[in-house]
């Protein structure tokens, strides 16, 4: 007697182990314990403690080498270890972990996680049969050296897709597709990953009434007006939401040469400006003085630190709203009224959608903490964040300046994206950092007006300030830092 077709299939689809997590170590990564009861992970010759565990718990982590599933530690699993628990939570908040989604560890991997942001879990949230999925516009799949990877600006961890049907399979969610029927499909991915996927929010679900209008069911009206590579641009070259190395690593400098500080001068007949600029320097205008004497100050002096008055003045004098009024739409086409605020400095089409976030480590009139500039009632109202908080936004700027301590004042410029980019399109986040850099010239040109030390920081951390703020990283976020104090060494030219 012959078993029916449907029968084998059903038989064969029981006998496929189905996949699970597994959190693993990086390759590079060795555990070492030390006589304190301490772990640490060593790598490239460096030494990361990650704190004190109980006996054993050096060699139940020696499966994390190869890969150790969820369901043997983490809690809710039918073995759950709370100290293996802590032990791979330490590692991931420091970025020495992955994960791997695969059937036995004997098998190939289906794909590797990397997380992008310090806090990512794997979550798989359910999925029916009858539910509808779809890629994000933001998804994409691009070569990594010799890999295939995932990502999105959206996500808080990229994928290494080690199966190309998988990738095969994904590309079929461009439309719409429900689950019963993905699953129908040769090479259907499994519904483990599509639910990560989800959680990732690189795929997303879309009730039956939404038709085409995919760009609206995805997020909120906030993500509505980002296109695709300004999102993508403002979380990679950024720290917070990538985990790629950031800063000035000189990655190229040891096989192609750096280029020259002037430029190979062109050919031809030169017209030499001298003559007509020749003026003695004591007949320069105040701008003028102010343009040449302009320079970074990294250095500042906590004995004598700025003052809550110069402070009023410095922002009252850059940043402070001069007129508001509103108007119609620039095409004379019926709509509503827009808008619009004056400031001291030029903002392309006068969106102005720069913000102002104040962390302030010594002031002397004003305490530590941090504060958002109300440019309109020119007032600084507190935020509550907490001090480990501070203390990580001043630290990274004292890192990225290369300074000897921390700024006694961090500006962090913040963009409340949509003002540019309901406007603007394709263009929106490069205006956006335009108006960045007209700021912060006007930032030094006042600083050195007034005597005191700024520096422009060419880093920030969207994360941290979304976690200060509470606000999503994609509605406002940081877009440029600068530190303003007095300045220890005014003839530090930088």
């Amino acid at each position: 007697m012959r078993t029916p077709k449907k029968k084998k299939a059903r038989k064969k689809a029981q006998r496929i182990a189905t996949p699970v997590i597994s959190a693993r170590l990086l390759p590079h990564i060795a555990l070492q314990s030390r006589e304190d009861g301490s772990i640490a992970a060593s790598f490239d010759g460096h030494s990361v403690a990650l704190g004190k565990f109980g006996a054993g718990v050096i060699d139940r982590a020696a499966r994390l080498r190869t890969g150790l599933p969820f369901d043997s530690f983490a809690p809710g699993g039918r073995n759950a270890d709370p100290e293996i628990d802590l032990l791979v939570r330490q590692l991931a908040r420091r970025g020495l972990l992955e994960y791997r989604l695969g059937g036995s560890l004997d098998d190939s991997d289906q794909a590797v996680i990397e997380p992008q942001v310090p806090d990512y879990c794997p979550r798989m949230p359910k999925l029916g049969n009858t539910e509808t999925i779809v890629l994000s516009r933001f998804a994409y799949l691009r070569r990594r050296g010799n890999e295939m990877v995932l990502e999105s600006p959206r996500a808080g961890a990229l994928f290494r897709i080690c199966d190309p049907k998988i990738a095969a399979a994904l590309a079929m969610l461009s439309k719409p597709q429900k689950i019963s029927r993905l699953r129908r499909q040769d090479g259907f991915p499994g519904v483990e990953l599509l639910a990560l996927l989800v959680d990732c929010q690189i795929l997303f679900k879309i009730d039956a009434t939404s038709g085409d209008g995919l760009r609206p069911s995805e997020g909120d009206d906030n993500l509505v007006l980002w296109d695709f590579h300004d999102l993508l641009f403002h979380t990679h070259s950024t720290e917070g939401r990538q985990a790629n190395p950031l800063g000035g690593l000189y990655p190229h400098a040891g096989a192609i040469p750096r280029p020259p500080a002037v430029r190979p001068r062109w050919p031809g007949k030169t017209i030499d400006l001298g003559q007509f600029s020749a003026a003695p320097s004591h007949t320069h205008s105040a701008v003028a003085t102010l343009l040449h004497e302009r320079h970074s100050i990294r250095d500042f002096d906590d004995r004598q630190p700025i003052t809550l008055a110069e402070l009023s003045r410095f922002l009252d004098s850059t940043a402070r709203i001069q007129a508001t009024w509103k108007s119609e739409l620039d095409f004379g086409v019926d709509g509503p009224e827009i808008e619009y605020a004056a400031r001291p400095y030029p903002s392309g089409g006068s969106a102005y959608e720069l913000e102002l976030y104040l962390t302030v480590a010594h002031c002397e009139g004003l305490p530590r903490g941090f504060y958002h500039y109300d440019a309109d009632r020119h007032a600084l109202v507190p935020i509550a964040a907490r001090e480990h908080e501070l203390e990580a936004m001043l630290t990274s700027a004292e890192f990225a300046m290369d300074a000897p301590a921390p700024p006694q004042i961090l500006i962090t410029i913040a963009a409340r994206f949509g003002r540019v980019s309901w406007k603007y399109s394709a263009m929106a986040y490069a205006l956006i950092l335009k108006d960045v850099g007209v700021l912060i010239q006007t930032f030094y040109l006042m600083a050195t007006d007034m005597g005191l030390g700024g520096c422009a920081i060419g880093s920030n951390n969207i994360d941290l300030f979304a976690k200060m703020t509470g606000i999503e990283f994609h509605v406002e976020g940081p877009v440029g830092q600068f530190a303003i104090g007095r300045g220890s060494k005014p003839g530090a030219v930088a």
